[in-house]
């Protein structure tokens, strides 16, 4: 990263001494009312510290654990300055990677504006591009957007993006792993040269520094936890665990076992798995079990959420796509039923849980192919996760599945090749490429 980047140290334990509820900021009345209302009272370190520095109009750089308050972090100083306005065009632009994060970011926006008058809208795809384009025709001031969605906006012209005073690009990470790197590039070179970049998340990677190298202006980079922290109030555990079948058994177990699995988030690595372990799960009698993936239409996805926010859904199955910065309160219990290929993503996961200064759970199923990545996760983390001891009722299964059995491009790979025999057609082929390569040097010699 560039040396322009400036770096300041903020401890969270000072912070905490420092600002002791939101009323120490400079925040106005309607958005201290509606903090009142929601029973917010003391700042996170992460909301407390970037505050002063996005009013001062810098750029900002916010890295912090998941589950600190990362959104009301940009949130409540955006909110904080922004003045009635009749203009058509947005002036606050938020970037997120998911359809679910953008209707989290605007349902957070209207809980902090129900004593303010703001003009919010959300843009993402999979839904009719039409209907999207009527509402923001009538005027906004805060645009929501996945990447891809906002681009075929701006290109229709519908939304014009120089009027935007504001950029908030958050989960960065995970639009660049979905491919959205080429559309966060050209919105970025749409928007006018004076405005204020900020950008959270929760991890950083070197492709992350490129964009705020080319496009942020000496920005101050927050970091309230080291990157790749894990949050302290998780309680983390690993079960080595041989194959698929011998995970649904575990996890049947520990769902008819466990009584403190109250609302428990599980993880798959595909969508295929996450619909047949729904499937194996039911047939064992676990009840009160739901999906959410990129398959499911948007109103079964919404309507899930809700059902699980509830209670009304005990156990959750969800891929990292759909489940990418959902903040659902009160989650017992994350199982990473396959371990993330990515560290990062480990990081992510676990911190569905143990939200809002409340104590969470992390279980991991590993088998033999995962065990790398275990340790990349730890490395990642500079500490070991506790391995768990199989209960001995859980059934082991000798039984693989065909993604978890070695592939074979060649059945006869292991046999040696016989010499080729050349028989009469090998020897009129050969006899007719020597006549072609015979007079192709004749040409050639010809034309010397």
């Amino acid at each position: 990263m560039s040396g322009e980047l400036l770096t300041k140290a903020y401890f969270c334990r000072k912070l905490y001494l420092m600002i002791q509820s939101f009323t120490e900021l400079n925040l106005s009345s309607p958005l201290l009312n509606a903090l009142s209302e929601l029973d917010y009272v003391n700042p996170t370190p992460i909301q407390a510290a970037v505050f002063p520095v996005i009013m001062g109009g810098k750029d900002v750089i916010g890295i912090a654990q998941t589950g600190t308050g990362k959104t009301l972090a940009y949130l409540l100083p955006v909110l904080r300055q922004m003045k009635y306005s009749e203009q058509r065009h947005p002036r606050v632009m938020i970037l997120v990677p998911t359809r679910e994060l953008v209707l989290q970011v605007i349902r957070e926006i209207e809980k902090l504006t129900s004593f303010m008058t703001v003009r919010v809208s959300g843009v993402y795809g999979g839904t009719n591009i039409n209907t999207q384009k009527e509402e923001v025709y009538q005027g906004i001031d805060i645009l929501v957007a996945t990447p891809g969605r906002l681009f075929d906006l701006a290109m229709s012209g519908v939304i014009r993006l120089k009027s935007i005073q504001r950029v908030i690009i958050d989960e960065v990470d995970e639009m660049l792993n979905l491919g959205f790197r080429p559309q966060i590039i050209s919105i970025l070179e749409l928007l006018p040269e004076n405005r204020q970049n900020l950008m959270f998340s929760a991890t950083l990677t070197e492709e992350v520094d490129d964009l705020i190298e080319d496009f942020f202006v000496h920005p101050e980079k927050i970091e309230i936890a080291p990157h790749g922290a894990t949050l302290d109030k998780i309680q983390q555990g690993v079960y080595l665990v041989p194959n698929f079948f011998s995970k649904i058994n575990l996890l049947e177990y520990l769902l008819k076992n466990q009584e403190d699995m109250l609302k428990v988030l599980v993880f798959s690595k595909s969508k295929k798995l996450a619909d047949r372990l729904e499937e194996e799960l039911t047939k064992k009698g676990i009840s009160g079990i739901a999906v959410i993936h990129s398959n499911k239409s948007q109103n079964l996805r919404i309507g899930t959420l809700e059902r699980f926010t509830q209670g009304e859904i005990r156990v959750l199955i969800a891929t990292d796509i759909a489940a990418r910065g959902l903040d659902v309160q009160d989650v017992s219990h994350v199982i990473n039923f396959d371990f993330p290929s990515e560290a990062p993503d480990y990081i992510h996961r676990i911190g569905r849980t143990g939200r809002a200064d409340k104590d969470g759970i992390s279980i991991s199923f590993v088998n033999e192919a995962e065990r790398e990545s275990l340790k990349e996760v730890e490395t990642l983390m500079n500490r070991k996760i506790e391995v768990i001891s199989m209960p001995e009722q859980v059934q082991l299964s000798n039984i693989f599945t065909d993604d978890e059995r070695p592939v074979l491009f060649d059945k006869n790979y292991l046999k040696p090749m016989k010499k080729r025999q050349g028989g009469p057609a090998f020897q009129e082929k050969k006899k007719y490429y020597e006549q072609v390569n015979f007079s192709k040097t004749r040409r050639s010699k010809k034309r010397g």
